[in-house]
């Protein structure tokens, strides 16, 4: 008797599906990354630099896009260093608006956020600007530079990976980014979402963040965990 009241129990406790066909739980969803603590630092950037920057989106997207300075719905995550000792020599170079060195076009080069060597993660300009850091990528990439000269500084100073890794979690769950598009600036040539319509500068690209050390950085991040409802 004991052993078919024990059954009958644990008929009883199995889900079914209106047909009487045991149905397996539901598998838990990830839980949004939560947004880490962001210092809003903006670099001037007036219409001056948005007429700027609309010419420049002219001369090197204008193939496949209408010119704008707006960045909407962004692909691709590229990951910079800054070679440069401070965040404040960054911030000033990004806010001069000055033709660049290298390439000597306006408006002057910058990135969506710049993360110090304390942690800090600082905003230079909104998510919905677009800004110059990655020859043939502008136009879809969210630009992050990290304050110091090389991937393993960068990589070996813990507060700085970790305020990115949180930053670069969240900001892919936002906007619906593969972790595959979390990219090294030196891997940008191999991004599918590369386009550059001047053809002198179809292969230019630099040397931070090459692909073996953008392997670490993914696989750190891919242990992060999941997007909620993805």
């Amino acid at each position: 008797m004991r052993q078919i009241i024990a059954l009958l129990l644990a008929l009883v406790a199995i889900p079914t599906s209106a047909a009487g066909i045991a149905t397996p739980p539901r598998p838990t969803r990830a839980a949004a990354p939560l947004k880490p603590r962001i210092v809003w630092d903006p670099i001037p950037f007036g219409n001056q630099r948005k007429q700027e920057m609309v010419a420049y989106v002219r001369r090197h997207y204008g193939s496949f896009m209408r010119p704008t300075w707006r960045l909407t719905d962004p692909h691709v995550i590229v990951i910079h260093y800054t070679d440069s000792p401070t965040f404040q020599s960054t911030w000033n170079t990004f806010a001069s608006d000055t033709p660049d060195p290298e390439l000597h076009e306006l408006p002057g080069t910058c990135a969506h956020f710049v993360i110090d060597t304390t942690g800090t993660i600082y905003q230079l300009v909104s998510l919905t600007t677009m800004c110059r850091h990655t020859v043939g990528l502008n136009w879809t990439a969210i630009g992050i530079e990290h304050v110091g000269f090389s991937d393993a500084q960068v990589l070996g100073d813990q507060r700085q990976v970790t305020a990115s890794l949180k930053l670069v979690y969240w900001l892919r769950c936002r906007f619906h980014i593969q972790i595959k598009n979390v990219i090294g600036h030196n891997e940008s040539l191999s991004s599918p979402y590369h386009h550059e319509d001047v053809a002198s500068l179809r292969n230019q690209t630099h040397s931070d963040f090459n692909h073996a050390d953008m392997q670490v950085y993914r696989r750190r991040l891919r242990a992060l965990g999941g997007c909620a409802g993805r």
